[in-house]
This record gives C-alpha cells, structure tokens and sequence, in this order.
C-alpha cells in the first residue's frame, strides 16, 4: 500500500491496563523539533494497529474532517504566531534597555507586563457586531458599508467597514479583501489607516478602523474645486511618504485616488481602502481591469447600472465633458466599476507592472489638484482607459491655468512610461520640494485642518446621502459552511497601542 496514504496509529485492547499518553502517536512535529521513534521491540505486547480508510467514509464525514482540520491548523498556526510576537517584543525591550538604570529597567518591564496581559486578554475576548453600537452610516460602497460606530464598554469611537461575504465571494473579491486585512494588520505607519479589530459572523467581514473625521481628498476638492499650488505641495508631499510608507511593507496599492486619501482630526493625511492591493513582486492582476472594461461595453438594464450617466452627444464640448464628470463622480466612487482616472497604462495592457504605477496615480491626483479635473476624466470608462493606453495623445495642460515650471515637470516626470518614471528619491530631490522638511511634514500645520464639534462630528462626510440605510446591516445571502472556510482567519487584534483601544 502506499505509504502516502496510509497512516497507522494504536489502541489498546479491551480490557487492558491504561496507557500513558506518551505512548501514543502524534502528528510529526516540525522538522526542527521532530522527534526519533521508539524501538520496534520497546511498543507494547497488547497494541494492535488499524488502517485508517477515509474512502470508506461519506462524503459528508470526510468535508466535516476537512474543516476541523484547517480550523485546528489555522488555531495553532495564529497561536504560534502570537507567541514568536510577543517573544520578539520581549527581546527587543531586552535590548532597548540595556544599560538603562535597574529601577527605571524594572518600571518598563512592569509596564510592557501589563500591557501585555491586557492584550492577551483582547485576544481571548470574542469581539463582535453586539461590541458596537452604530452612530452613523458614513460611506456606502459597491461590497458594503462604512459606519461610524461606538464601542459600548469603553465608548471610543471607530469606523466600521461591512462587506458582504456571498457578494465577495461571487465577484471573486476575496484574495482583494485579504490583501486589505493584511496590510492594514502589517502596518504601524502614521501615513496608513489603523486597523484595531477583524471579525466575521455568518453574513458579513467588518473591519474596525479608526475614524478620520476630515472626510477624504475627494470631498475636498469637490468643494473647493481647485488648490493653490502652496496646499498642492504639501497634500503631495504627504501622499509622497504615505505611498512609500505602502511600498516598505511590500505592497503596491494600484488604486491610490482622492477617494482613498483621508484627512485626520488634523488636516494630516492617511491611506486606506487597500482592496486591489498586491505584493511588489506580482504581475499584473490585468484579468480584473479587463473585467471592467468589459462591463462597461456590455449593455445593461438601466436600473441595474449604479454608475448610469447621462447621455454623451458626438458634440460634446470639453467644459461639458468635464461638468458631467463631475456631477458623476461620488456615483462612480462607491461603484462596482470605480472610476480608472487615476490607473497606470501598463495596469491596464496586463504587461506586468510594479510598485511605479502608484506614483502615475500621484501624478494623476496633482493635476487634478491643481487643474480641476484628472487629466483623462471621459463620459465613461472604456474612454478612460483608452485615454490612459495612447496618455501621449491625451496628456495635455490647459493654458489658461497658470502652473509653474517645477510642477509641469514633476507632472510629466511622473505621467510617462514606467521605465522612464521617477521613483521615490527622485520625487523627495525635485525642485517642488526643495523647501519641504520630509521627517516633521506629518507635525507641522495642516493647510486645511477640519473644523470638528465633537469626537462623532461626520460633518465631512455625505451622511445625507444614507439617512435611510438601517442601522443594523440588512441580511444578505448566507454561505454554505464549506465555501465560510475561506474566510478562514480573517479575525484580528492589533498588539500596538492596545491600551488605548481597549
């Protein structure tokens, strides 16, 4: 018989004397700590061994044993995890105070002791939808919601993203909704979104994240149309760090937009939404975008499109085009389709690409910055992506904006091929910023910091828009339990700064 298949282990017959557990196989450890089997002639004389004959079982026992083995697999898997974490965090404080004076030694111990008790007791709480209690729904979006939300016990407030596991898994969305999870849960960067809690119930993913009550770039620039040059540097700059910030954990983000920008309680910015995120070295995910592309060239039920626009004549003026853009671009945001203004060429010719397609997206969001509108913006997407494809033909810079020499050149700099786009050093070293101090951006006065009346103030967001949206989320689709394992492991707590968000 096949060794492969075969696994034997042992029993003691009926009637015979107890046996320590030591005697009993167990699964083989790690290579590393694999362990030499006991002689044949030390195996005891009232032993006898089966074979184990899964083939004999239904169908049913054996997709049953297949989840509780990837269950146990995954428990163990995070517990080893959390100990090799916490025994790293121990060594570093080792380290960090050698040689400091003994009481002072011992008063750190003592703390980083705590803490660390207090996180081991988050992580045997089990965090769910009955912690929170809903304030306002502030975002909604193609896959869910986004609420802001208040943790009953110690009352901090949060906000709460909603997305809908059957729909996930139908428009084939879970390795993006991972990749969200996991570099939110890798990340302890100012310049990205914080991720305290992850959890799952039958229906729904939530992912519990701070609250930025400044809204997002894009309401901003939709209220005030353009920026000066002045403010257009600085907002640059930030995203400059907070796209490096993505890139030193290994991501490429490749959907960086104003919609995805946020602005915190001090005008300071922060990533998020990491849902088409990939990892540095991964080709092109070019089958999603031509996805899209299809959408929007295959006809549809009017009442089924979320982004319908209004209907685009041959004799369109630009100033129209631009206008129409506009009064569609909130729509376009929480769509299933997005809006592509600010997409890379080589994303979309599924040549491959890397992390440089996420500083064409800067450059896409300067222009817009500064000029009004994105320097490709159409009547709808497949013209937008056809922009994009053949930039050399469509990149062009109104003349009755006045821009300066620096800021065209970085624009160009970073709207061109990929092989000739300038990466991170070069955007730190052009002349635009020559008088920008990159290691205290994130302490200085913000332009434009939010005017905020209290810790739940959602002034700057469009709240009015989901006045009617419930505050428990409606029941959707349920998952049958075999196609639930996927989202396997999706729960987390966050170690760093959890005192304050205990």
């Amino acid at each position: 018989m096949d060794d492969d298949n075969e696994l034997i282990y042992s029993t003691p017959l009926p009637g015979a004397s107890s046996t320590p557990m030591s005697s009993i196989q167990a699964p083989a450890p790690p290579h590393h700590l694999l362990l030499q089997p006991p002689p044949a002639d030390e195996k005891p004389a009232d032993y006898v061994y089966y074979e184990r004959r899964p083939d004999d079982l239904s169908s049913d026992a054996r997709a049953r044993a297949t989840a509780a083995k990837v269950k146990l697999q995954s428990h163990y898997r995070l517990a080893l995890e959390t100990a090799i974490d916490l025994n790293v965090r121990g060594a570093e404080l080792e380290r960090s105070l050698a040689g400091v004076q003994e009481d002072r030694r011992l008063r750190e111990i003592r703390r980083h002791t705590r803490t660390q008790s207090q996180f081991l007791r988050l992580r045997r709480t089990k965090i769910g939808l009955r912690d929170f209690r809903t304030v306002k729904v502030i975002g909604k979006g193609a896959f869910g919601e986004v609420r802001l939300v208040q943790k009953i016990d110690t009352g901090r407030v949060y906000a709460m993203k909603t997305l809908q596991k059957a729909e996930m898994l139908k428009r084939d969305q879970l390795a993006h909704v991972r990749a969200e999870r996991d570099v939110l849960a890798e990340s302890t960067s100012p310049w990205v979104v914080q991720l305290y809690y992850s959890f799952q119930d039958p229906l729904y993913l939530y992912l519990i994240m701070e609250f930025l009550p400044g809204g997002d770039l894009m309401t901003m620039l939709m209220k005030y149309d353009v920026f000066s040059e002045d403010v257009t540097r600085f907002y640059m700059a930030e995203c400059t760090l907070a796209i490096e910030a993505v890139h030193n954990l290994g991501f490429i983000h490749r959907d960086i937009k104003p919609d995805n920008v946020l602005i915190d309680k001090n005008g300071h910015l922060k990533l998020s939404d990491f849902g088409l995120s990939t990892g540095v070295h991964a080709r092109t995910d070019g089958a999603y975008y031509a996805r899209l592309l299809e959408q929007q060239l295959t006809p549809r039920h009017a009442s089924r499109n979320s982004v319908e626009v209004t209907p685009i004549h041959l004799t369109m003026t630009r100033a129209e085009t631009i206008a129409t853009w506009k009064k569609n671009r909130r729509r376009l945001a929480y769509s299933t389709v997005g809006t592509p203004d600010y997409i890379a060429p080589e994303v979309f010719m599924m040549r491959g690409y890397g992390k440089e397609c996420d500083w064409w997206s800067l450059g896409a969001i300067m222009f817009e910055c500064l000029i009004g509108y994105p320097p490709f913006c159409a009547e709808n997407a497949s013209d937008t992506y056809k922009k994009i494809i053949d930039w050399p033909h469509h990149l062009h810079f109104p003349e009755q904006v006045h821009l300066s020499t620096e800021a065209l050149d970085l624009m160009r700099r970073l709207m061109t091929w990929s092989d000739s786009r300038v990466g991170v050093e070069e955007i730190r070293a052009h002349p635009l910023f020559h008088e920008v101090d990159w290691n205290s951006l994130r302490m200085q006065p913000a332009p434009r910091p939010p005017t905020l009346k209290s810790i739940t103030d959602t002034s700057y967001f469009p709240t009015e828009e989901y006045a009617d949206v419930p505050d428990v989320p409606a029941g959707v689709e349920q998952l049958d339990a075999d196609k639930d394992l996927a989202f396997l492991g999706f729960t987390f707590k966050r170690f760093t700064g959890v005192q304050s968000a205990l």
